[in-house]
C-alpha cells in the first residue's frame, strides 16, 4: 500500500500521480474505519483528502504554514505528517486528538476546534514572518461555512490589505455543518455556477486577486493551482469546490448527518425507537408552541443537528425557525431585537460555543434586559478535547447583571422553566438544559420562577446542607445517604435551581443547626456557583466545602478520572466531611 511508504510530506513528492489517486483512496478508507470505529468528523474530511495532498506535495510544510479552520479537516494532514499510525492501527485511534495540536507534532501551528479563526491567525503570522523579513507561504484554509462567522470576516478584512504573501483557500462544499445560510454563500453559489468568472465577487470587493477551481477533488488540477501561486507576493483567495464527505456514499447523500458522526454509523440496520431526552422533550415543546403563537421563533447558529434539528423539524417550523449560520454574536444580538419588538425567540447554542458571545450576552442583551430564552446545551465536565470543554458557562453567563441562569434537575423543572422563561418578558433568562438522561419526577412543577433565587428544600435536615445544582442533585443525594448510613444523621439536601442568585434567607437559616455546607456543580469552581455561597459565609463560622472543576484545559481525560481528580464522587465527599465533623 502507498500509504506504508507515507512518514512525512517529503515522501510526497516523490510519488507520481497515479499514485497520488491510490493514495487518497487509502486515505479515505483509513479516515472511514477509523471514524465509524470511534466517532468523529466523517465528511469534512472525506472531502478534503486531495486538497491537503496537493498542499503538501507543494508547498513546503511546516516552513510554510498551514492553518486549517476549526481544524476539523486536519485527519489527512494528520496521516501525511508523521501520524498515520493513529488512523491505521485500531490500538491507537485515540492516540491523537481530532483536532490540530502543536504537542503531536511541528507541522501544527496552533490548537484549534472553533471556527472563523484560521484568517486572523494567520494574518498574525504572516506580519510576523514580514517583521522578521522571512521568506515562507502562510496558507489559511477555511470552509464548512466558517465564513460567516464575524471574526471570519474582521480576518478577510485585514488580510487583503498585505502587501506580502497571503493564501487563503476557501473550501467551498456548498454546506455549514447543514445548510449555508446568508447572502455570503448566495454569491459563493453565483461563483460557482458561472465558474469564477461573475462581476459581483465578494472577495474581489475586498481587494483579493482571486482564482477558482471548479474541480476540488481533482489532485493534478490541484498541484497545478498551487503551483501558480506558490510564493505570490500578494493576498489571494483560492476558491476550490469539494464534495463534501467524497468517496462514501452515505455520507454523499446525507452531508449533515455524517458531518460528525457516533461510532458505529455505518453499522446501524434500522432506525429503532429511541428513549425520550432533554433535547426531543425541547423539540416537542418548540413544535407546539410554534402551532400556537405566532411570535414564537427558535434560533440555531450553525449546529441545529447538536440540538435535533433536522431537516423535517426545520421544515415544519417554517418562519418560526431561523439559522444565523455560524454567528453567535449575531444570534445573541438578533434575539434580544426581537424580543425588545415583542416576539419570544428560544436561542439553543452549545455551552462551549457560547463563550463567543459574551460582548453580546452583557451589552446587546442584558443591559436591554430584553427577555430572551437561551438554551445551553452539553454543560458539564466530560472526557471531550480541550476545544470542546462545556465547564466554563457558569461563571460566564451567571455574572452579568440581569441575567437569570437557571439549573434544572428534572423533566418537570425543565419543562415549567422554559414555559416560564418564554412567556414572560421580566428577564433575559438562560436555562443550563440538563446533560444527563432524562429524569422525571411525574409531579408538575409549579414553581413561580418569577420569584429569584429562592432554593428548594429537597429534604430538611441537620449539621450538613448539600447544595446539588442540576444534574449534581443526584450526587447530593448519594453523599446524603452516606452520611445517614455511616452517621445516622439526615443532612439538609438543596436544589438551588437559580445559579445567578443565591437564598439568603435559607443560607442565614442554615446556620442555625448546621456546621458544614457542601455545594456541587458540574462546572469550574472559579467564579462558579459556589463561590456565592462561600462569599457568604465568609464572616461566619460556617465551614463551606465547594466541588466542581478546577480550573484547567483538559484533553481527553475520562469523566471518572477527573471526578476523583476533584473529589466529585459519594465516597471523597463524605471523607472530607468527616475531616471537619
Amino acid at each position: 500500500m502507498i500509504i506504508d511508504k507515507i512518514n512525512t510530506p517529503e515522501d510526497l513528492k516523490k510519488l507520481e500521480l497515479a499514485e497520488m489517486v491510490t493514495l487518497a483512496g487509502e486515505i479515505r478508507d483509513a479516515i472511514i474505519n477509523k471514524v465509524n470505529a470511534i466517532g468523529g468528523h466523517m465528511a469534512p474530511n472525506l472531502g478534503i483528502v486531495e486538497t491537503t495532498l496537493a498542499l503538501h506535495y507543494v508547498f513546503n510544510s511546516p516552513m510554510d504554514k498551514i492553518i486549517y479552520d476549526v481544524s476539523h479537516q486536519c485527519y489527512p494532514h494528520k496521516i501525511v505528517t508523521g501520524r498515520k499510525d493513529g488512523f491505521i492501527n485500531p490500538e491507537c485511534y485515540l492516540k491523537y486528538t481530532g483536532y490540530t495540536a502543536p504537542e503531536e507534532c511541528d507541522h501544527d501551528l496552533f490548537k484549534i476546534g472553533h471556527t472563523s479563526t484560521s484568517v486572523s491567525l494567520a494574518c498574525g503570522v504572516a506580519k510576523a514572518r514580514d517583521l522578521k523579513n522571512e521568506k515562507s507561504n502562510v496558507i489559511a484554509l477555511i470552509g464548512d461555512g466558517s465564513l460567516s462567522g464575524g471574526e471570519a470576516l474582521e480576518g478577510l478584512n485585514n488580510a487583503s490589505t498585505f502587501n506580502s504573501n497571503f493564501i487563503i483557500i476557501v473550501n467551498d462544499n456548498e454546506m455549514s455543518i447543514a445548510e449555508n445560510h446568508g447572502g455570503l454563500y448566495s454569491n459563493l453559489k453565483l461563483l460557482r455556477e458561472t465558474n469564477g468568472e461573475a462581476k459581483s465577487n465578494f472577495f474581489k470587493t475586498l481587494g483579493f486577486d482571486y482564482c477558482f477551481l471548479k474541480e476540488g477533488n481533482d489532485i493534478q488540477k490541484l498541484i497545478e493551482l498551487f503551483q501558480k501561486i506558490k510564493n505570490i507576493d500578494h493576498p489571494i483567495i483560492v476558491h476550490i469546490c469539494t464534495q463534501k464527505g467524497c468517496g462514501l456514499k452515505q455520507a454523499e447523500e446525507n452531508k449533515e448527518t455524517f458531518h460528525w458522526v457516533m461510532p458505529g454509523i455505518l453499522d446501524k440496520t434500522s432506525d429503532a425507537q429511541t428513549p425520550a431526552t432533554y433535547a426531543s422533550i425541547t423539540l416537542d415543546y418548540i413544535l407546539e408552541k410554534a402551532k400556537e403563537d405566532k411570535t414564537f421563533v427558535t434560533v440555531t447558529a450553525g449546529t441545529p443537528g447538536v440540538f435535533g434539528f433536522n431537516s423535517k423539524i426545520r421544515a415544519k417550523l417554517g418562519e418560526h425557525y431561523t439559522d444565523v449560520g455560524i454567528a453567535e454574536e449575531h444570534a445573541v444580538a438578533y434575539c434580544s431585537a426581537l424580543a425588545k419588538s415583542g416576539a419570544k425567540p428560544i436561542f439553543n447554542v452549545m455551552s462551549s460555543f457560547v463563550q463567543r458571545t459574551y460582548d453580546q450576552l452583557s451589552q446587546d442583551l442584558c443591559l436591554n434586559n430584553s427577555p430572551i430564552t437561551m438554551l445551553v446545551h452539553w454543560g458539564g465536565i466530560s472526557g471531550a478535547d480541550a476545544t470542546h470543554l462545556c465547564v466554563f458557562d457558569i461563571p460566564l453567563i451567571s455574572n452579568i447583571p440581569n441575567m437569570v441562569y437557571l439549573a434544572p434537575t428534572n423533566k418537570e423543572e425543565y419543562l415549567a422553566m422554559l414555559n416560564w422563561s418564554v412567556e414572560q418578558n421580566q428577564f433575559p433568562v438562560g436555562i443550563r438544559v440538563p446533560n444527563t438522561e432524562l429524569i422525571s419526577t411525574g409531579v408538575e412543577d409549579k414553581t413561580n420562577y418569577s420569584i429569584l433565587n429562592k432554593f428548594k428544600v429537597e429534604q430538611a435536615g441537620e449539621k450538613v446542607a448539600i447544595i446539588g445544582l442540576g444534574g449534581f442533585l443526584s450526587l447530593a443525594n448519594k453523599v446524603a445517604d452516606e452520611i445517614k448510613n455511616k452517621l445516622s444523621f439526615e443532612p439538609t439536601i438543596i436544589n438551588p435551581r437559580f445559579i445567578t442568585g443565591i437564598d439568603e434567607d435559607l443560607l442565614e437559616r442554615l446556620k442555625q443547626n448546621h456546621n458544614i455546607v457542601v455545594t456541587l456543580e458540574d462546572g469550574v469552581l472559579d467564579g462558579g456557583f459556589g463561590e456565592k455561597i462561600s462569599r457568604f459565609y465568609g464572616n461566619s463560622n460556617m465551614k463551606v466545602l465547594n466541588y466542581g472543576a478546577k480550573k484547567e484545559f483538559t484533553d481527553r481525560i475520562s469523566i471518572d478520572e477527573l471526578y476523583i481528580r476533584y473529589r466529585l464522587t459519594k465516597e471523597l465527599i463524605f471523607d472530607d466531611i468527616m475531616k471537619i465533623l
